[in-house]
């Protein structure tokens, strides 16, 4: 892969200050992906765990559980085209597919042989489409374990928020570039459940990645993953039955776009399902009880032929 940049923020005592949203921009480095400039953070040591993002967020989302996660894991994550510091460039084709090249040609640059995934929302979609490729014969590396948190992995059950239906609809256009401070706020804040919800210093980190590179006027477009869902949801869902890899399932239940619902129907078209539920968790687990993500994620790798 075409190397472009390299930061690192540096504490005081020598180490990557990953605790800010600028330290975890300054550790990071930056590849070329179809002319466009994408973030990376990579850390840890142990076997490739890829951790995935969801929308309109980032690789940031990741940043509570990142430290407890590195201890054991040689951790790889990015920020999809569209989102947070990588390019968000305009009249752009933005599909699940085209992230899932993306992420499997940055994955194939490094030589690995085999990868771990922990997906998110969006990110699980990709996820979806990457096992749908290992089970095709399609990737230049195995993947070896899928855990997934909330994410609209069932289209049938998925229950966006109405500005997400707006943001999809004709006036799409017009509701992405107007968006305010004040409206996303309202709207983002309804995701999370009533343990941890995002202080004034988290908000103003969530809104400055939405925000940077013009992100705002791109809102619509990414969002057609909604109807990508629905059109290939076959192959998708297709591609969580036939797995031949340990998968688990960890949900906040309190999420009202992807919790509880989901839950269920992933009991019922999973065969054996594994799965965790977080009560009074909401749509970021990850970022709301970073702790309970990362037992529940270490059990689930404790278990026999995945330690």
């Amino acid at each position: 892969m075409e190397q472009l940049t390299t930061g690192a923020g540096v504490s005081a005592a020598g180490k990557q200050d990953i605790s800010t949203l600028d330290g975890w921009q300054q550790a990071g480095k930056w590849f070329s992906y179809g002319g466009h400039a994408i973030f990376s953070r990579m850390a840890g040591q142990g076997e490739p765990l890829v951790l995935l993002h969801g929308f309109p967020t980032a690789s940031w989302d990741w940043s509570r559980v990142w430290p407890m996660l590195a201890r054991h894991y040689n951790l790889l994550t990015v920020d999809m085209l569209g989102f947070g510091f990588s390019d968000k460039p305009r009249n752009y084709r933005y599909s699940i597919e085209d992230q899932a090249d993306l992420v499997q040609g940055w994955i194939e640059g490094l030589g690995l042989p085999g990868i771990h995934l922990l997906a998110h929302d969006y990110g699980s979609t990709v996820a979806q489409e990457l096992l749908a490729r290992d089970q095709e014969g399609g990737l230049g590396f195995t993947v070896d374990s899928l855990c997934l948190l909330n994410g609209g992995i069932f289209p049938e059950v998925h229950n966006p928020l109405l500005i997400q239906r707006v943001l999809g609809s004709p006036l799409g256009g017009l509701i992405s570039r107007g968006l305010t401070r004040s409206m996303f706020e309202r709207n983002f804040c309804r995701l999370f459940g009533s343990r941890n919800p995002p202080g004034q210093q988290e908000m103003d980190e969530f809104w400055h990645l939405l925000t940077y590179n013009n992100g705002r006027g791109i809102l619509h477009e990414l969002i057609h993953f909604m109807e990508e869902r629905r059109c290939h949801r076959n192959r998708w869902v297709g591609a969580l039955q036939n797995a031949r890899q340990p998968m688990r399932l960890i949900s906040g239940t309190a999420d009202p776009v992807s919790g509880a619902g989901m839950v269920r129907r992933y009991r019922e078209l999973i065969t054996d399902a594994d799965v965790v539920t977080l009560r009074n968790v909401g749509h970021y687990p990850h970022f709301e009880q970073p702790w309970d993500v990362f037992t529940a994620y270490r059990a689930f790798r404790k278990q026999p032929g995945l330690s």
